[in-house]
Order: structure tokens, then C-alpha cells, then sequence
């Protein structure tokens, strides 16, 4: 197995967004997660092709990419839900 195309389970589910690296972590130890059909152990790593499941369902990253939007308020204008400064 090649080391810069294998990624650590638990950072390959953070980085398609399906949970933290902690929670990854947890799922593992609990037996929720397999690799190709098999129960990994801490610190497994999987390669592009793998066969990922959490709870017996396919993991994958999102086909679509997302889009962040960055909105900047004109000075001035003041946004808070505190009612004493209303």
C-alpha cells in the first residue's frame, strides 16, 4: 500500500464531512465501522477504491462540492438579537 494514497479511516470520515476524527474514532472502537467487509482496528488505513460503511450503510464523499459565500455587513450597521441595545 502506497503511504500518499492511504488515508487513516478516521481522517478519510472528517474529510468527506461525515463526522469528527474523535467521533470516527469512536465508531471504529465500537465496531460500527467496516473496511471492505471486515472490522478494522485503530489506525487501519484505506485506499481510493475501499469499500467504507458505517451501521451497514456506504460512506462516500459528496459529489457535489460546496460552496462557501463570504457576506460582509456595511459599516455601521449593527446586528445583535440583544434587546437592551435595542
Amino acid at each position: 500500500m502506497s503511504e500518499k494514497t492511504s488515508t487513516r479511516i478516521n481522517k478519510y470520515l472528517s474529510e468527506i464531512g461525515f463526522c469528527s476524527r474523535r467521533a470516527a474514532d469512536t465508531l471504529i472502537e465500537q465496531g460500527r465501522v467496516t473496511l471492505n467487509g471486515k472490522i478494522p482496528e485503530m489506525g487501519t488505513k484505506m485506499i481510493p477504491g475501499d469499500e467504507i460503511r458505517v451501521d451497514g450503510k456506504l460512506v462516500s464523499a459528496p459529489l457535489e462540492k460546496h460552496v462557501y459565500i463570504a457576506f460582509n455587513k456595511p459599516v455601521g450597521i449593527v446586528c445583535t438579537t440583544d434587546e437592551i441595545g435595542a
